[in-house]
């Protein structure tokens, strides 16, 4: 399953990410290594595509954690009628 922010495993191999940092932002952080790479990792330059690649990092870390308190809420409930 991949989305628009999800890298195929060619393209996560290509730009030799470490497996560590191939999640669902994967496709972002390729362009962010590149522009990186060009600009000598200047702090200043490639603010649009850091930027781009922390909010969904911070989106994805807020969609798992509703996640896990809907689990945590299914096994209380599920507790409760027992």
């Amino acid at each position: 399953m991949t989305s628009a922010t999800t890298a195929s495993q060619a393209e996560m191999e290509a730009a030799r990410l470490p497996l560590g940092w191939r999640d669902q932002c994967s496709a972002l952080l390729i362009p962010l290594n590149v522009c990186r790479h060009k600009t000598l990792y200047m702090p200043w330059k490639c603010e649009d595509e850091r930027h781009g690649y922390e909010k969904c990092q911070y989106d994805d870390y807020m969609r798992r954690m509703k996640q896990l308190t809907r689990q945590k809420k299914a096994a209380a409930e599920s507790l409760d009628e027992e």
